[in-house]
């Protein structure tokens, strides 16, 4: 009987395989298209398991090497297989994708056991790209065929504080704000609060490992973030250019406007936070700016075009970043925001910051 796996799953091995019968990957520019510049792979090592493997491609094989393995398949099964795997995941709208035929075993001659292989440095493979001595580069994987993960989704951690000012609201009337329940629950208990003559003012980032990743960035750079979240939670905009838009109308910071308009400051601060949690950091892990095992992205499209989007590239990858993220609500309770709660005798509001890439 034929196993199922999530499209995420699904997407990760579709996309390594792929590679593995190409031999090459395509960048992307900054609009998210193909630009037609290839870049030669000369092997990927991806963790099965406890082990790691390294898939040397050559001219008509796949030298499969680890330490349970020393074996060579034929390059061409490998297009095949992503094939039917692409073609399995176009005929469904589950979220559970059942294995196409053939696959399985193809899958067991590979000895591959699980189709997600993240490995402990959050790389899900990582490639030499020209020749065998070149060093690896650790990519991260980002399917728009289903189950894209967030680029950043750090939960709790993720949280920003905002103190509600104004008026002391009583007892009741927090328990009223805090058990509204409507389609639109963070926006509706904002506007509530600001009904009852309450105002939310910026405070910091609730993680002091968070508040201190965002000052690593720019020490102004946690408000920065703060508003751009309140704009995203009040109004209908979650595209991240549009937001910093936005916030350089507003001006949070009251920067000089030679500052906003020439140097682009807002958009140079958000590039350089997009970059580093592309590369790996979180909310909850200290962050000192140096370059991590994550050194880009691979982004699979709908059609199944694989784009890659690295370091060596950085304004590319920057821009890119800057044009195709979003923010993203998560779940209120998993993430404890949207509620006021009473510390050192003041109310906060805390909004969570979520980014993912744009389905398009």
């Amino acid at each position: 009987m034929a196993f199922t796996a999530t499209r995420r799953e699904w997407s990760e091995l579709y996309t390594f395989f792929h590679l593995l019968n190409e031999g090459c990957v395509a960048l992307g520019n900054e609009k998210g298209d193909n630009t037609t510049k290839v870049i030669p792979i000369a092997y990927i090592l991806r963790k099965e398991q406890n082990n790691i493997r390294k898939y040397y491609i050559q001219e008509k094989e796949i030298h499969v090497v680890g330490e349970d393995m020393n074996s060579h398949f034929i390059r061409e099964d490998f297009g095949i297989a992503s094939g039917m795997i692409l073609n399995a995941m176009a005929g469904s709208h589950e979220e559970e994708v059942e294995s196409p035929d053939g696959v399985e075993e193809f899958l067991d001659e590979l000895g591959i056991y699980s189709l997600g292989a993240r490995a402990e440095d959050g790389t899900d493979i990582q490639i030499a790209f020209y020749s065998v001595d070149a060093p690896l580069v650790g990519f991260r994987m980002f399917s728009k065929l289903g189950g894209m993960r967030p680029l950043l989704d750090g939960g709790r951690a993720a949280n920003i504080k905002f103190e509600q000012t104004g008026v002391r609201f009583p007892s009741p009337a927090v328990s009223k704000i805090n058990s509204l329940e409507t389609p639109h629950e963070v926006l509706d208990r904002i506007l509530m609060i600001e009904r009852l003559g309450g105002q939310l003012k910026f405070s910091d980032a609730s993680d002091k490992i968070f508040r201190s990743n965002l000052h690593l960035i720019d020490l102004h750079f946690p408000r920065m973030l703060g508003e751009m979240t309140r704009i995203f939670y009040m109004e209908d905009v979650n595209k991240v250019n549009e937001l910093v838009e936005r916030i350089k109308a507003l001006n949070p910071l009251k920067i000089k406007d030679e500052l906003i308009r020439k140097h682009g400051y807002y958009e140079y601060k958000m590039k350089e936070f997009l970059l580093a949690i592309a590369q790996g950091m979180r909310p909850a892990k200290l962050y000192n700016g140096v370059e991590s095992s994550i050194g880009g992205m691979l982004v699979t499209d709908s059609n199944g075009e694989v784009l890659c989007y690295y370091k060596n590239e950085r304004q590319i990858f920057a821009d890119y970043l800057y044009n195709n993220t979003r923010f993203l609500k998560g779940d209120m309770q998993k993430d404890h925001y949207g509620y006021l709660e009473r510390e050192n005798g003041l109310y906060y509001l805390r909004l969570n910051v979520k980014v993912g890439l744009i389905r398009k």
